[in-house]
């Protein structure tokens, strides 16, 4: 872990004799708990003082008990909480001047300055209209003498940060807000138990989910359960919508499948403004087609349960960015948002979010439905056109004459099932034949190749593991097999979904051209793999899954240790040389430590790390959670650690072990996963096409470039395309790692999140961008 104390920087130093306050508005999200503890935390860090403000801005107004300092422990076990620990409220006083009065005066007198509000567009607009007011709030006071002039000296200037916590992702600027990803994992809970009902019983569903004026939810879902049709407000369907639903059902009956699955945004209209409700759907299909339809009104479960690891490690990041993001505030620094963007941490102005908020929905009032859509961002029309490929067209008569093949590779991930099939969908779309290539490059050299249709890959998107079987063999010995079987099955162009043994078995099909012609076909790598550790891409599918089940079982440990008191556990988690998940886990769980390959760790490092959870049993927090990527020391094993730790502990505190093993391999995939798959299936598709036509000579193809092998990977903020020979250079190949890793930043907010006082790295500090300028600008991003 790297771990001696370094000597007082300049962060650690940044908050001396200044005070933050922080609070949570409006509905309560999964992930604000995480916040409201990595502000307090860093806020400490800093040498601030943060004080809790409970019930929201009603709180602020009531002062009193309401307004109370917080300590390190007292945002102990607050991680895996939903909702808000520190509560919120409606609050109509703050909305009066009287009640603004009061809630400055609460502020001025214990000298809180930099207010930190977690909620939506409501509650972050109040803040900014505090902020505009505060001088001549404060004025007015020391006229009626409420405070002090020499108070209001002291407190002459507000500083104020939002973050944004709503379920329902409608607040525009942000890729992600806090709470999303976590209401999306229970709606595919419960899309995936209602599934099973529908197939025993060939029903059809109607669920409607949450969003009264955004989409989103209802989209993501859509394409993460391969839904019949979806209804959002940004986009009403045409006005004989109700025709081609029912046409669309009956097609989707006659292919074989036995259940219809239709997702309904509670704000979902037709393009005259009028409300489309689940009921209407039930009656219509009812009425025409006389099937049985159920519906499924999710309500306030959505909003419910543990915040999944996304959530998590996106509230704790955005928490530290917004106390840096106050502690540089200055009078003239517009109030800012902090925000996520790809993997980024951004600065946006507050009130430019909020106003392109509201353009979307005036937009949609004004029945502007194509600016509102561009209004949601590129991400957002991303996933709508992905949507409108898979769900609303259908395969052509006319046929391409090309052929691709699609096979998995490495270990099994969740998520390659739904790669696979919108691969195999898109393809068809585009008029290709698809075969569905068994057990890897083995399977591609035994001949374990069949074509595979349309409705045989409908439910894949559900299912973990690999559907079509996968092997980590590399393809250098069975050239010969591979090129016969590549000119028998005349295919022209190979969709690779796999682990790092997918990116070094491309590189040799590329050195294998130079003897062997029938290489010579374009072939796009698309990265899959739970150790997250393929070059060109900060992410893989199954990553996130991996993640999710890790976190859960960090959870039910450290629910076991505060049982007992006084309890380490040491858990070692899968990733080969690659530090990801124990790193990412160890923000989701609230770790103690995480030793990884990455950051050399010695003996040294492990006596300060036992000493630190030695103090740390002394105080009210008497457990410990220590994480062990497998391969990050030969000699530091997880049974050398544990017995280091228990020996060290003796009297202080006892130890456990736990190696989770295959388990991370397996399950459902989450959500990210599943819709992360579909994008890259389609995305590789389009691309692989394009590179057929372009090398295609007399009826030939012939693909010899080094562009003509690519990998698709995410990049900051967009999918690309990296020729895979470009890759080499950035690839540590004995230990299969990319040299640069982004994540390995996020690592000293572990440290400080553990009380460790090491200096933070705010050189890449987030600026302030635009919101306008940046939708211009922005490749497609996710």
């Amino acid at each position: 872990m790297a771990l001696t104390p370094l000597g007082r920087g300049q962060t650690d130093s940044l908050g001396a004799g200044k005070a933050i306050a922080v609070l949570t508005s409006g509905g309560d999200a999964q992930g604000m708990n995480a916040a409201v503890r990595a502000v307090v935390r860093v806020g400490i860090y800093t040498g601030a003082k943060v004080y809790f403000v409970h019930e929201g801005y009603q709180g602020l107004v009531d002062g009193g008990d309401n307004i109370k300092e917080a300590t390190w422990e007292s945002v102990s076990m607050m991680l895996q909480l939903g909702g808000t620990v520190i509560g919120s409220a409606r609050c109509q006083d703050f909305r009066t001047r009287e009640g603004r009065l009061k809630a400055a005066r609460n502020l001025v007198k214990r000298g809180i300055t930099n207010l930190c509000v977690i909620g939506g567009d409501g509650s972050l607009t109040g803040a900014d209209t505090f902020r505009a007011e505060w001088s001549s709030l404060l004025a007015e006071l020391v006229k009626v003498g409420g405070i002090t002039a020499e108070e209001a000296k002291k407190s002459s200037y507000l500083n104020i940060v939002g973050m944004v916590g709503s379920i329902d992702n409608d607040f525009c600027g942000t890729d992600m807000t806090i709470g999303t990803d976590s209401a999306l994992h229970r709606i595919m809970e419960i899309v995936d138990a209602i599934t099973t009902t529908a197939q025993s019983h060939q029903r059809t569903f109607v669920l409607e989910v949450m969003g009264r004026h955004c989409g989103y939810l209802a989209l993501i879902t859509a394409l993460a359960c391969g839904a019949d049709w979806v209804f959002i407000p940004e986009s009403p369907p045409e006005d004989d919508w109700e025709d081609h639903l029912c046409r669309r059902l009956t097609e989707t009956r006659l292919g074989g499948s036995r259940l219809n699955i239709i997702i309904v945004a509670e704000g979902a209209i037709d393009k005259h403004g009028k409300a489309i409700t689940s009921d209407d759907i039930k009656t219509l299909v009812v009425k025409r087609l006389g099937y049985d339809t159920r519906v499924t009104i999710l309500g306030h479960v959505q909003r419910g349960g543990t915040p999944s690891a996304f959530d998590r490690i996106l509230g704790s990041r955005m928490g530290v960015e917004a106390v840096m993001a106050l502690l540089e505030g200055t009078p003239d620094t517009p109030a800012c948002v902090v925000s996520l963007s790809g993997n980024q941490a951004v600065r946006l102005p507050l009130m430019e979010c909020v106003q392109v908020t509201k353009d979307v929905t005036t937009a949609m009032n004004e029945g502007r439905f194509e600016d509102a859509l561009k209004l949601r961002g590129r991400s957002f029309q991303n996933n709508w056109n992905v949507y409108k490929l898979l769900a609303h067209i259908r395969p052509p008569s006319t046929k391409s004459g090309y052929t691709l093949a699609v096979l998995n590779v490495g270990a099994p991930a969740a998520g390659m099932n739904a790669a696979v099939r919108s691969t195999v969908r898109i393809g068809l779309i585009h008029g290709h034949r698809m075969l569905a290539v068994h057990d890897g490059f083995e399977g591609l050299a035994y001949g374990k190749v069949e074509e595979i249709s349309w409705e045989r890959v409908g439910s894949w998107t559900g299912l973990g593991g690999s559907k079509l079987g996968t092997k980590r063999t590399l393809p250098k010995k069975y050239f010969e097999e591979i090129s016969a079987n590549i000119s028998n099955f005349s295919i022209h162009g190979l969709i690779i979904i796999g682990g790092f043994e997918a990116f070094t078995g491309s590189l040799e099909l590329m050195e294998g051209r130079a003897k062997y012609e029938e290489l010579c076909i374009p072939l796009c790598v698309i990265p899959a793999t739970v150790s997250n550790n393929v070059p060109g891409s900060d992410f893989s599918i199954g990553a996130d899954t991996a993640l999710n089940t890790i976190t859960t079982t960090c959870d039910r440990i450290k629910q076991s240790a505060a049982g007992t008191k006084r309890r380490v556990f040491i858990i070692e988690t899968m990733g080969g040389f690659c530090g990801y998940l124990a790193t990412m886990a160890g923000l989701a769980g609230g770790a103690d430590a995480a030793y990884i390959y990455e950051e050399h760790f010695n003996i040294h490092d492990l006596q300060v790390n036992v000493e630190h959870l030695t103090e740390k049993m002394k105080t009210t927090v008497k457990r410990g959670l220590v994480l062990r990527n497998e391969r990050c020391n030969e000699n530091y094993t997880t049974d050398f650690i544990y017995n280091l730790y228990s020996e060290e502990g003796k009297g202080v505190f006892d130890c456990r072990k736990n190696v989770l093993g295959h388990m991370q391999q397996g399950g459902t995939p989450t959500p990210f996963d599943r819709n992360f798959g579909t994008k890259m299936g389609a995305k590789a598709v389009a691309w692989i096409t394009g590179k057929i036509k372009e090398c295609s000579r007399h009826g030939r193809i012939f693909a010899n470039t080094a562009d003509s092998a690519c990998l698709l990977g995410m990049r900051k903020r967009s999918l690309v395309f990296q020729p895979i020979t470009e890759l080499k250079e950035q690839t540590d190949f004995e230990h299969r790692i990319p040299k640069e890793q982004w994540w390995l930043k996020l690592r000293p907010i572990l440290k400080i999140l553990a009380k460790y006082n090491i200096e933070l790295d705010t050189s890449e500090k987030a600026h302030l961008e635009h919101v306008t300028r940046k939708r211009i600008s922005l490749e497609s991003n996710i």
